[in-house]
């Protein structure tokens, strides 16, 4: 029992500063559970136990904004190939979400949130030109969901080219979004699948949607009192140190 009791307390916790992290940011939900869960379970059944907060948040950020239909009409071609690019890495066999692959899923994670926090840390300011975005976005979007089959984290490389298409604050965190829903929704259907999402860990999840809201009202209320470039940069370098653990020390 207090093994139990331990293993409520950490998820609980992970999925409020989950929560927090995304009421300042507008981002992070995924990448803040699934890091920190993965210390204490697979990180297959993280992001199966991630699914519902993950989904609730993200329609509610991709629909609360001036610029909805207007970004889906931009970024469709995007948020179809991070279907596609989902779909095509679990049928190559590229999906690492499984209890059998639980040890290179977690080195893989700690890779890409190093990458994540490298890339937050360098405060590169690209911007992508528009000629460009009818065949690149389609490519950042199935590297996503290549990315996201492997690691259950959504963020790398699609929310970094959402970042460089030069949208007003508003939009970004609206089309940041569309993103984070079209990724749960196809990673959904992976988990599924592979038995990974099953009605207990269904049943949790639904609980977790309560915790997470906690503490994205709490983040709300600190943005309005905290530097949010401040607590950007200390984001970042959680997210790094995070990765590196989790690819070089965790067993």
């Amino acid at each position: 029992m207090p093994d139990t009791i331990s293993l409520f307390a950490v998820a609980g916790l992970a999925f409020v500063f989950a929560g927090f992290v995304k009421g300042v940011l507008g981002q992070g939900l995924p990448t803040v559970a699934v890091g920190f869960l993965s210390l204490i379970m697979s990180p297959g059944e993280a992001t199966a136990l991630l699914i519902v907060p993950a989904l609730v948040t993200n329609i509610w950020q991709a629909r609360a904004g001036p610029a909805f239909f207007p970004l889906l009409r931009r970024l469709w071609p995007t948020l179809v190939a991070i279907c596609v690019g989902t779909w095509i890495a679990t049928a190559l066999g590229l999906g690492l979400l499984t209890p059998e692959a639980a040890a290179l899923a977690r080195k893989t994670l700690g890779v890409s949130l190093i990458l994540y926090g490298l890339f937050g840390l360098s405060r590169l300011d690209p911007r992508i030109p528009a000629r460009i975005e009818c065949w690149l976005g389609p490519v950042m979007g199935a590297a996503n969901g290549a990315v996201s089959t492997a690691t259950g984290v959504f963020m790398v490389p699609v929310i970094p080219y959402i970042s460089a298409l030069g949208l007003e604050r508003d939009e970004l965190v609206q089309a940041q979004g569309l993103s984070f829903t079209t990724s749960t929704l196809s990673l959904s259907i992976v988990l599924l699948g592979s038995g990974t999402l099953n009605a207990d860990i269904a049943s949790a999840s639904l609980l977790a949607v309560i915790v997470t809201f906690v503490g994205l009202f709490i983040g709300q209320f600190a943005r309005k009192l905290i530097r949010p470039e401040v607590f950007r940069v200390l984001f970042f370098l959680l997210m790094l140190l995070l990765g590196g653990h989790l690819a070089f020390v965790h067993r």
